[in-house]
């Protein structure tokens, strides 16, 4: 590490320390329902696989690590690992700094970093970015000191990184010909091709189980992962709306300073430490754009971009556009846990602005206390209700059933949570339109009070029987 940037962690650490905190403590009062991929990714947890239907396994082991020495399933400890990631990331993403520029890099990255809009979203809500976030930026970190130091443990934890960062999100990948292209931009990036080698077997040797468990399972996430391509399975057609969509929502993802600096970054980039920043950055954000024009692209599908870009623009910004950054992105960390604390205030047209994460949890009580009261299980074939209902009813008793597949199954419940072959009962079964098992629309036994998310859909319980079942079938 270069002698003028010694002294950054004091500082880097106390404000990314008093963020995490703060957002600890907004977490402890967050009033919103588990969203449906958080429900999915904590049952993951209660059911340890080396791959699951949709995602790499990392994200199921932490929230199981967590609520086991928690001793408690609450929405807090499903969510706690996410602010106390991205807080580890931040001063793991100083040290880079330190290492490719000085002291006031290294603070700043960390500083920008922790209070990047992504940063404050996902440390409300757990997702596989979050969980990515450490082990990406450990990997650039231990490739830095394998390339200045020479050491082969380097190399090796560089390698292991990635690939923990490999089994939270298939998106690491990037890293790879985002390094490629740093080492031809810059020395202090070139680690040699032992220590290449040695890289390369490390990473190879942490996905290795969830490259076996694919093999094994007839390929099901990458399967999964194509259907989320889009144009792989129904063909191209240039949509230039969603490209022009996707690059906007970056500014915001990332913040319109952070956004500007990497642009001009990239456009500048020489054969220097921040051209190879810049080129780290590319690999995503260039991928995820074709994936746009050729289909679509949700916003967060290049974060992978903004670990070294974050470094990246910490090293351009002048003083004063930092603080600028800085203050723009404090409206978003005060905003967003408020918002979670006082939902379902505030209304927007006379519903909750938070409603996508409100109601869940009331839809799924008011099921459960039904199936209980008719002694019956429960089938659900919308992916919404089943995941709130097998956390919510975790302790229930009651079983949960999804509708048996036809042909490959369309989601993790219809994998492993879906009606057995033979069943002979009544089930209660809550869909939007009634079921005809042949006198005529079957009649609700109950009425639901829809609220938040469910406020304006259409969902109720029907009481059925086996044999109406499998005519269906």
């Amino acid at each position: 590490m270069k002698s003028e940037a010694q002294g950054w962690f004091r500082p880097a650490f106390a404000f990314v320390a008093a963020i995490t905190g703060l957002r600890l403590l907004a977490l402890a009062f967050n009033r919103a329902d588990l969203f449906v991929d958080e429900s999915q990714y904590w049952l993951w947890g209660q059911n340890l696989d080396f791959g699951y239907y949709s995602k790499p396994p990392l994200i199921g082991w932490v929230i199981r690590l967590v609520t086991d020495l928690a001793g408690s399933d609450s929405p807090f400890w499903v969510r706690m690992p996410g602010a106390v990631l991205h807080g580890v990331t931040a001063l793991v993403l100083g040290a880079v700094a330190a290492r490719l520029a000085d002291r006031s890099a290294a603070i700043w990255a960390a500083v920008l970093y922790v209070t990047l809009p992504f940063v404050v979203v996902g440390s409300l809500l757990i997702s596989t970015d979050t969980i990515m976030a450490p082990f990406y930026a450990l990997a650039l970190l231990f490739w830095l000191r394998a390339a200045q130091g020479g050491r082969a443990v380097d190399a090796a934890l560089a390698g292991a990184s990635a690939g923990a960062a490999f089994l939270a999100k298939y998106a690491a990948i990037y890293l790879i010909p985002g390094l490629v292209l740093a080492m031809l931009l810059a020395p202090q990036f070139r680690i040699g091709w032992r220590n290449a080698l040695l890289a390369a077997l490390a990473f190879g040797a942490v996905i290795s189980p969830n490259v076996l468990w694919n093999l094994t399972h007839d390929l099901t996430t990458v399967e999964h992962t194509m259907d989320n391509v889009g144009w792989v399975r129904g063909g191209a057609v240039l949509n230039f709306a969603s490209m022009a969509e996707f690059l906007a929502s970056q500014f915001a993802v990332f913040g319109p300073i952070a956004m500007a600096a990497l642009i001009w970054g990239v456009v500048t980039a020489r054969r220097s430490v921040r051209g190879a920043l810049a080129v780290l950055s590319l690999p995503p954000l260039v991928a995820v754009t074709v994936q746009a024009l050729l289909s679509q692209a949700y916003a967060n599908w290049a974060v992978a971009a903004y670990f070294p870009g974050t470094v990246l623009a910490a090293m351009i910004l002048r003083t004063i556009w930092r603080r600028v950054a800085l203050a723009l992105n404090l409206i978003v960390v005060v905003a967003f846990p408020l918002l979670t604390v006082l939902a379902p205030w505030p209304e927007r047209d006379g519903e909750p602005l938070l409603r996508r994460y409100l109601g869940r949890a009331e839809l799924s009580r008011e099921i459960l206390d039904l199936a209980r009261a008719e002694g019956v299980p429960v089938l659900a074939a919308n992916r919404d209700i089943l995941a709130d209902l097998l956390y919510t009813g975790r302790d229930s008793g009651i079983p949960i059933y999804a509708p048996r597949p036809e042909g490959r199954a369309r989601h993790y419940y219809e994998q492993n949570y879906a009606l057995p072959e033979g069943f002979t009962a009544r089930i209660l079964a809550i869909q939007a339109a009634a079921p005809d098992c042949g006198a005529g629309p079957l009649a609700p036994v109950a009425a639901f009070s829809l609220s938040g998310y469910w406020s304006s859909r259409a969902v109720a319980p029907y009481l059925v029987d086996a044999e109406c079942l499998n005519a269906a079938d």
